[in-house]
């Protein structure tokens, strides 16, 4: 069995329960998600199986859209609900339009710093396990992109908005940054990924509704879901060389134009998938072979 699953993930599993579950279900130990969710999140996870885990990383570096809500007034040491408080504060007299302008302004790149409560690792020991014993170490912001925040409602203590940002970025961070600039907190309340990369919760299949009956029906292929990148059609005779792992310069290699450092998804003369690939100063070349 090859192929993703675009799954549901309710309240109260962890992205490691899904794959469990997942693995009893297909029969495999090939078996891997592609961005972890909370356990109190929900939402899409697409979870891949056999072959399709060499895409994983592929999926991950994809674009994705979330519905949040967070509270005004309230610091956690988790920056969600989970934790322990550790202030409370009035944002009763915030004005909306103030709100409006914070929440807004974080359209765009920043430099966010992750929460202690998650499972990047510092010295090769994970952020959560250090937190739990009480230590906090210095973290470095990380570039990341917000695409777009819209939908934004407020009744206060409470703001409801959708975003869409890129792989690397802590939704609970941005609540946390956004409280922060408010100079009252905040923390995050609820949290839905509605989509990450092709895979949108309107497919998904929620995992208790997964049997080993019904699994092949909701399997996707390796090419759809990659769908998102660019097709490109080899010549005769480069296939080969191509799956043989050689850096290829000649410009017979298509008749079609190829953009530099673009990666696209790569076919023979006979229309057949062969993989990712990328072409830098040095020539085009196969970076994930999925034959």
């Amino acid at each position: 069995m090859n192929g993703i699953l675009n799954i549901f993930k309710p309240k109260g599993m962890s992205s490691f329960d899904v794959v469990r579950v997942v693995k009893k279900v297909a029969k495999t130990g090939k078996v891997g998600h592609t961005g972890t969710l909370d356990p109190e999140a929900t939402g899409v996870l697409p979870v891949c199986i056999g072959r399709a885990t060499k895409i994983i990383d592929y999926i991950m570096d994809s674009e994705k859209v979330y519905e949040v809500t967070f509270k005004l007034g309230i610091r956690t040491t988790t920056y969600d609900l989970e934790g322990e408080i550790l202030e409370e504060r009035d944002p009763s007299n915030l004005k909306n339009e103030d709100i409006l302008d914070v929440v807004k302004g974080f359209i765009g790149e920043y430099s966010q710093v992750p929460p202690m409560y998650s499972a990047l690792k510092k010295n090769g020991v994970r952020l959560y396990e250090l937190a739990r014993k009480g230590i906090e170490v210095e973290r470095e912001g990380r570039p990341i992109t917000i695409y777009d925040i819209k939908d934004i409602e407020i009744n206060l203590p409470y703001i409801s908005m959708e975003v869409t940002c890129s792989k690397g970025t802590y939704i609970r961070s941005l609540c946390y940054d956004i409280g922060e600039e408010l100079k009252v907190g905040a923390c995050m309340t609820e949290l839905r990924r509605t989509e990450t990369s092709c895979f949108h919760e309107r497919d998904s299949i929620n995992i208790k509704d997964l049997t080993s009956e019904n699994i092949h029906n909701y399997i996707i292929s390796i090419e759809d879901a990659l769908k998102s990148y660019p097709k490109l059609k080899v010549n005769e005779g480069f296939s080969k060389l191509l799956i043989n792992g050689v850096r290829v310069m000649d410009r017979r290699l298509t008749n079609e134009k190829i953009d530099n450092n673009i990666l696209y998804r790569v076919y023979d003369e006979n229309d057949k998938f062969l993989g990712l690939g990328k072409r830098e100063l040095n020539g085009f070349k196969i970076e994930k072979l999925l034959i």
